[in-house]
């Protein structure tokens, strides 16, 4: 075995919260390692995020070239071809895992290439992989090994017949069906992705709507444009009795005392995530855990001194950008640099078209806990940029304090909903009421007019509508 490696901090995983809080220690000057198995960006970078808005965006402008004649525009001869479109999302893949490599020399991190495993308290065996055998020794420990994709018992996933996220992101052949069993984010963005260039999608979701995390009518416009899209959405419906055969995957739906079955070429678990802890610690740590996911305290610091942990292995939201801020803030604090914040409010965002983006509390929340509040609400059909673009689907809401003005919610639904939130999201930050934001001006034509629309439409002032 090697001889032991000194470092102030090691990151056990490369994902959006292992390489920046790595990065982050580097920036310090601290001597940091990051183990991670495979080349670093985690799954967010190499199996979801990245590659996946790639796909969407080779669909989103083949879907707008096939409505092109709308603005006068003909276009002869359309096509495709699949393996290119996956190809080159696993490009985007490739540069951006450089880039991270780039990164970790610029700032003097350690990339160490296999499994780390906790033996004890300030140690970290290598027990796997190309440094297979390392050991590294350091003052503090962050465990940032994020999830995996949740799997049906019994059900084995080939690539082919049966897939997650990660396998469909590398599929070699495009199905002619599918059934996408999940209609959260990664749901309904596959589902958007596959239909586009024409394969049959059957999107199916236990609970009452697509989209279940986000504001029930913003679920409504994407159901609603799936379905305009010849997407067969199926809600409140559960998946029985999978059959997997050499040529296709069989499965009953079933809704209330219904049942249908239903044939497809393939089938696509969506289905959450399970904290990934495989080989993480020997048994002579214990770290507390709740449901496999690392309990931590205001610090993000574990139930063992010295052993941290941030992003997705600490529980929900799941989310590579709020996984990335727990991870810096939770390097900021071990090294005595201000005292770590835990999330609060954070956007979340669905690539699909029509985009969704949201932060904050939804008006069935808001009921649920009895908390008063108004709705301020604008549609992009009333944006002149939107109808000008050919994008007039959606709205922005607010969900407004009716005494002081806070902003309690904002939900978008409709073109480049996810840059858009970025205001809303400033907003709640700093404190910003709905006057403030009404009383900025913004620019005009642009659609985060739209914003502000929505802020004066809490006062029934809005211009446009």
């Amino acid at each position: 075995m090697s001889s032991t490696i000194k470092y102030d901090l090691v990151v056990i995983g490369g994902g959006p919260a292992g390489y920046a809080a790595a990065i982050r220690a580097g920036q310090l000057g601290k001597k940091v390692a990051c183990v991670e198995q495979e080349r670093p960006g985690g799954t967010c970078l190499n199996w979801g995020c990245i590659p996946s808005k790639a796909l969407l965006k080779s669909a989103e402008l083949y879907n707008k070239l096939q409505h092109s004649e709308d603005l006068g525009i003909t276009v002869k001869g359309l096509d495709y071809d699949f393996s290119k479109i996956i190809g080159r999302s696993r490009d985007v893949a490739g540069t951006m895992a450089k880039g991270i490599g780039f990164l970790f020399k610029k700032n003097k991190v350690d990339h160490i290439v296999g499994t780390g495993t906790v033996s004890v308290p300030g140690m970290v065996e290598v027990t796997d992989g190309k440094d297979k055998g390392k050991v590294l020794s350091a003052d503090k420990i962050l465990i940032a090994t994020g999830c995996k994709p949740r799997r049906l018992p019994d059900l084995d996933v080939d690539g082919e017949r049966v897939m997650t996220s990660r396998q469909a992101l590398e599929m070699k052949q495009q199905p002619k069906s599918i059934v996408i069993v999940g209609a959260g984010a990664i749901g309904a963005e596959f589902a958007y992705f596959l239909n586009a260039f024409g394969t049959k999608v059957t999107l199916v979701e236990m609970l009452d709507q697509v989209l279940p995390v986000e504001d029930s009518e913003v679920a409504a416009v994407v159901e609603k444009s799936f379905k305009k899209d010849g997407i067969d959405c199926r809600v409140s419906t559960a998946v029985e009795n999978i059959k997997v055969n050499a040529k296709n995957v069989k499965m009953d739906l079933v809704k209330g005392d219904k049942k249908e079955s239903i044939t497809a070429d393939s089938i696509l678990l969506a289905i959450g995530v399970v904290a990934n802890t495989e080989g993480l610690l020997s048994p002579k740590v214990k770290l507390k855990l709740d449901r496999g996911y690392v309990t931590v305290d205001d610090n993000y610091e574990s139930s063992v001194k010295g052993i941290y942990a941030a992003g997705d292995i600490i529980g929900p939201p799941w989310l590579a950008h709020v996984a990335t801020y727990e991870a810096i803030q939770a390097v900021n604090g071990m090294f005595g640099h201000g005292k770590p914040q835990r999330v609060t409010n954070f956007p979340g965002c669905t690539y699909c078209l029509p985009q969704v983006a949201s932060i904050g509390k939804t008006e069935k929340k808001l009921k649920e806990e009895g908390i008063e509040f108004k709705v301020g609400k604008f549609p992009f059909q009333a944006s002149g940029k939107a109808v000008a673009s050919n994008q007039p689907d959606g709205f922005v809401k607010m969900l407004v304090d009716p005494k002081y003005g806070e902003i309690l919610g904002a939900h978008i639904v409709g073109a480049d909903a996810t840059e858009m939130i970025a205001e809303y999201c400033l907003g709640m930050k700093l404190e910003a009421t709905a006057e403030d934001i009404h009383n900025t001006i913004h620019a005009h034509p642009t659609l985060s007019e739209a914003i502000m629309e929505a802020a004066a439409d809490v006062f029934d002032e809005a211009i446009h509508i």
